[in-house]
């Protein structure tokens, strides 16, 4: 399942606001609705957002725009997850027209994620039942997915797993799209609320944690609001807690506290559904993600292979 398609000189994305109940497209005719695309969600995921923007570099060229112009405004459509600047910025530097590279990371994404899935089956025994967050899946990237795509290897080796999705508030990524991809490959899953994360670990219902990453430092990660507390409750009750994503959305410059945390509309939280949840003058906190140290993970499971907590700062030496 592919979320985007490079067709007739436009880019046509999945409408992820529009799943699980109908399965439509957006159509991006000029970087601005590429931008838009990015901003209202159309399309998310760090690794989807980086090659959906770097094929909004290709229509702000083709349409003659001051690129630099184009790159900055790209960048600024969503701060938290680094794959955007980093596909920003390998078309600016590239020696290669535009279209080729973006086809170049298009294709780059899908087998980096066949990578992940099957180093991160490795760590998954038979009869696994794996707690995910979010949704780190196809949606999120070009395709087969990060976090989903270990689940997905593991599955094709019949390891016989099961998978639990948080339901993922306020905008429910775990409800409607993670929980909507297990079941088009019948894989058994179950949805919970957020809140019984800490319960399910806590009777042993749970063998591990995959989660995605919008930003992967050598002291923690940035992902979707609610990933922190899914890691207290790892660490307190003894259950491995696995990050999965791609070498583009590490970020070998900086400290994870320094990372922007995006804040989003009031609304998100007010409303459910379409219905009000909470009364009329309600003051809203709403950040779109959170921030994971890095005593708190297992590990990182990357293209290249797994990176362990006690090799998180030799391996980010070795990067830079």
């Amino acid at each position: 399942m592919k979320t985007m398609k490079w067709k007739d000189n436009k880019l046509v994305l999945i409408d992820q606001r529009k799943l699980p109940d109908d399965l439509i497209f957006f159509t991006c005719d000029n970087y601005e609705d590429v931008i838009f695309a990015i901003k209202e969600m159309v399309v998310r995921g760090a690794p989807a957002i980086g090659v959906a923007a770097a094929f909004g570099m290709v229509l702000g060229n083709n349409a003659g725009e001051d690129m630099n112009i184009v790159a900055k405004e790209l960048k600024s459509s969503r701060p938290t997850a680094i794959n955007l600047s980093w596909a920003v910025d390998r078309i600016l530097n590239s020696n290669k027209p535009p279209l080729d590279e973006a086809i170049a990371m298009y294709k780059e994404d899908i087998d980096t994620n066949l990578a992940i899935g099957r180093n991160g089956a490795e760590i998954i025994e038979k009869n696994d039942t794996i707690l995910t967050h979010c949704n780190a899946g196809a949606l999120a990237c070009v395709d087969y997915g990060t976090a989903l795509g270990v689940i997905r290897t593991a599955h094709h080796q019949n390891k016989n797993i099961k998978v639990i999705c948080d339901e993922t508030r306020p905008l429910g990524q775990g409800a409607r799209l993670s929980v909507w991809e297990m079941q088009q490959e019948n894989i058994p899953v179950k949805l919970i609320p957020d809140v019984a994360a800490g319960y399910l670990m806590q009777t042993l219902k749970i063998n591990k944690v995959i989660i995605g990453a919008d930003r992967v430092c050598n002291d923690g990660i940035a992902n979707k609001i609610g990933s922190l507390m899914v890691a207290l409750s790892a660490k307190r009750f003894h259950v491995p807690f696995y990050v999965a994503a791609p070498l583009s959305t590490f970020d070998l410059k900086n400290s994870i506290y320094d990372t922007e945390i995006e804040e989003r509309t009031p609304e998100e939280v007010i409303y459910y559904g379409g219905c009000r949840i909470a009364p009329i003058g309600t003051e809203i906190i709403n950040p779109a993600f959170d921030i994971v140290p890095d005593d708190l993970i297992t590990g990182i499971i990357t293209e290249k292979g797994i990176i362990h907590f006690d090799k998180f700062k030799e391996f980010f030496l070795n990067m830079k």
